[in-house]
């Protein structure tokens, strides 16, 4: 068998098409961890898909650690929502921009290589695998997703900033929507946007919380405090029972 030249690998370009209806959600998938993706979007976070099922078309969301833009493109394609979606990992952000590229959404979503925490500035993001579609990272700590001491594949560097900075400075549109998934530092990106969520304009909040971790109980008690309520037999039916992420749930917030 002939070699392959470089112009014939530029043009295999994998990718997946998942159809919503009517609708074709594009997603290249250069590697299996972005394919596997794909394979398992129906079933890894159902409840993801429910939520923004939910959405006005239009309505502003923030995706708080895209990764890839799994979700950033459903909720683009599925309910025309204007997504502003932040992914710090250099892999990931580039294939996030490929998938709004062609899925001709340049229009409606915006990706910023960036960390949403609770202070801004430069920083180090301990990588846990050096892999497009990778996850589990962590900023300027370097901790699992569990807050154990763990030793990172790979350190890039990072920016970080806070979504009440970005709001406050007109950078992005107060949202009425905001998924969290940053693998163990959701509390950290809440106590950088109580300004904004405290305005009002938030209507709900999806984020993955790791029921082993007092700081996440305690995240989800002062969220509870400012008038957000949720459904204790969905987190029941989101919970893992086995596996890395054993006691992880999306809980959705609502007022």
């Amino acid at each position: 068998m002939a070699a392959m030249t470089l112009e014939e690998y530029q043009k295999l370009d994998p990718r997946c098409v998942v159809r919503a209806g009517g609708l074709e959600v594009i997603y290249a998938t250069p590697n299996t961890a972005t394919r596997w993706r794909v394979d398992t979007l129906f079933q890894k976070e159902p409840v993801t898909l429910e939520w923004i099922a939910g959405f006005d078309p239009g309505a502003v969301l923030v995706d708080v650690g895209a990764n890839v833009g799994m979700y950033t493109m459903w909720a683009a394609k599925t309910r025309d929502a204007r997504v502003y979606a932040f992914e710090p990992e250099a892999q990931n952000f580039a294939l996030l921009n490929r998938n709004i590229f062609i899925n001709r959404l340049a229009h409606r979503v915006r990706a910023f290589c960036v960390a949403l925490s609770d202070r801004a500035g430069l920083g180090e993001l301990h990588l846990s695998r050096f892999i497009a579609g990778g996850s589990s990272h962590s900023l300027n700590e370097r901790v699992d997703a569990y807050h154990r001491p763990a030793q990172p594949a790979f350190t890039q560097g990072s920016v970080a900033a806070t979504l009440d900075d970005l709001v406050r400075d007109g950078s992005v549109p107060p949202p009425e929507h905001i998924k969290i998934d940053v693998d163990g530092f959701e509390p950290k990106v809440i106590h950088g946007a109580m300004q904004t969520i405290r305005a009002g304009a938030v209507r709900s909040l999806l984020i993955e919380v790791n029921q082993n971790l007092p700081d996440h109980m305690a995240m989800v008690a002062e969220l509870v405090a400012l008038g957000f309520g949720y459904d204790p037999g969905q987190v029941e039916r989101a919970v893992r029972t086995s596996g890395e992420f054993k006691g992880c749930a999306e809980y959705v917030f609502s007022r």
